[in-house]
């Protein structure tokens, strides 16, 4: 595994956060746009001697779309040595002060030697949850995707076990410019009372290819297609033969995985 270190200089440090996405364009930052990336910077400001020109921007494990949500994403920052105000013990909550309700951070940690939040990451996982029941319910309104049909996850997990593996993921992908080859560690669903969780996991994915994977399952969940079939969507590498991209809103980043030689790295999985 490479090493990454800060520039000189700078100190890194380690953070995992939790958003509700619902009022973020996504973690990226974006011009005159509310970004979670922007929005930790903004906040980290007063706790720097010097000003932002001692702080870099936080780089994250990974990125999420608009309105996608995040139960724990791992984060790292770099400071000027010795610029940090507040203590390392008290960080998370000097940070927390200043941010809305929306966004916070779990925990704070000096990064481990070596360490790079993106780059040293070896497993990102997210879930998806629908809510399958025959009425909307407030309290999951914008936190999962409602279905008032049945849904068959039998045969959901026929189709799922045919996508995972080493694919080219194309079809299931939107606007992707890039190698289009993934592989998949984990492709189920797990019913826990009426939401079905859709649990993804893998090194690395395409634009939208967790909400279009999830698309496609849903569709033969409901019975508009057969398990078989997603295999010739595969082939395809066509995004017109797989199902839509599900709503955001159901969408979690859950969580990034990294090597054992990274001290403490355990705690961040």
């Amino acid at each position: 595994m490479k090493s990454y270190r800060p520039p000189e200089g700078f100190s890194r440090y380690l953070l995992e956060l939790s958003w509700h996405g619902a009022r973020f364009v996504g973690w990226q930052s974006q011009p005159g746009q509310r970004s979670v990336q922007d929005t930790l910077y903004e906040a980290l400001w007063p706790l720097i001697e010097g000003g932002p020109g001692n702080l870099l921007r936080p780089v994250a494990a990974g990125r999420t779309d608009a309105g996608v949500h995040a139960e724990m994403m791992t984060v790292h920052l770099d400071v000027r040595s010795g610029a940090l105000r507040p203590g390392l013990a008290v960080l998370g909550r000097a940070i927390n002060a200043r941010l809305a309700s929306d966004l916070v951070v779990l925990r704070a940690q000096a990064a481990p030697p070596g360490f790079h939040a993106r780059y040293s990451c070896t497993e990102r996982s997210y879930v998806y949850r629908v809510l399958s029941a025959p009425t909307r319910q407030p309290l999951w309104e914008g936190r999962a995707l409602h279905l008032s049909g049945p849904l068959d996850l039998q045969a959901v997990r026929r189709a799922a076990a045919l996508l995972i593996g080493e694919h080219d993921f194309a079809a299931f992908a939107t606007q992707e410019e890039r190698r289009t080859v993934r592989r998949l560690h984990r492709l189920d669903v797990v019913q826990n009372a009426q939401i079905a969780e859709f649990h993804v996991s893998g090194e690395s994915f395409l634009r939208h290819m967790v909400r279009g994977l999830v698309g496609t399952l849903l569709r033969v969940g409901a019975g508009k297609q057969a398990p078989e079939q997603v295999a010739e969507v595969l082939a395809s590498r066509q995004r017109a033969q797989a199902g839509a991209n599900v709503a955001p809103h159901g969408l979690y980043f859950s969580s990034a995985i990294y090597p054992p030689e990274f001290p403490g790295s355990e705690k961040l999985a």
